[in-house]
């Protein structure tokens, strides 16, 4: 209804001058039976992170604002709530340098799917496994480790890197007081897995049971002759 649209519109009002993104055109409608909004972002860059590049042997990073709280009892972690604007173009504007600078292989926001779904759906679309280690994943104190694993922060990002690169990566989230920590790694094969010491727990096998359906041929496992080599 009217007053639901206006809410919306005042958000991306306030949404487009935070980050100084301009809103050039769009429309809406007061007949759908639920609140919808549909966006293109147009833009140019000269370098990508995309979901497709991630290489086994590359290290998985975690960067993920906890400047924030939980929004009541949903999954949804805002760290934009008050922030300066300055702040929140400066946090954003490390995703591209990052990309320029080559340090970055792949990568995905983390959304619906929390830390292990959005790794998963990075995972098919690299056609690769991926396996991450839960005691090494950063979290507010007063987030518990199976609620943050399904969190949706409001800036949150599965990156993946040479292990070399690692370290710089982590610390140009850090400068900018960003969390920033290697929580698992890039494998061959088509799981995604918990791993903890000796312990190993498939949660998902795209191979078996696609989950988008986007990416390609699994990374095949090494064979024995590779192994040894």
């Amino acid at each position: 209804d009217a007053e639901q649209a206006a809410a919306i519109l005042k958000g991306l009002r306030e949404a487009s001058a935070a980050y100084g993104v301009p809103i050039v055109g769009g429309h809406t409608n007061l007949t759908t039976d639920r609140p919808q909004l549909a966006a293109t972002i147009c833009g140019r860059a000269t370098a990508l992170i995309t979901s497709f590049d991630a290489d086994p042997g590359d290290v998985l990073i975690a960067a993920v604002d906890h400047r924030g709280a939980y929004a009541g009892e949903s999954a949804h972690f805002p760290a934009f709530l008050n922030a300066p604007f300055a702040r929140l173009r400066g946090d954003l504007e490390l995703l591209p340098r990052l990309a320029e600078a080559g340090l970055v292989r792949a990568g995905k926001d983390i959304s619906q799917g929390g830390i292990a779904g959005t790794a998963l759906m990075l995972g098919e679309c690299s056609g690769v496994g991926i396996e991450i280690a839960p005691e090494r994943i950063p979290r507010p104190a007063a987030a518990a480790l199976e609620r943050w694993m399904i969190t949706v922060p409001s800036f949150g990002f599965l990156l993946t890197a040479r292990p070399a690169d690692a370290p710089v990566v982590c610390a140009r989230f850090r400068a900018r007081d960003v969390v920033a920590a290697p929580i698992g790694r890039v494998t061959a094969g088509s799981t995604l897995s918990l791993v903890s010491d000796s312990d190993r727990a498939v949660i998902w096998d795209y191979a078996k049971t696609p989950y988008l359906g986007l990416g390609g041929s699994p990374v095949a496992e090494p064979g024995p002759e590779l192994a040894h080599a």
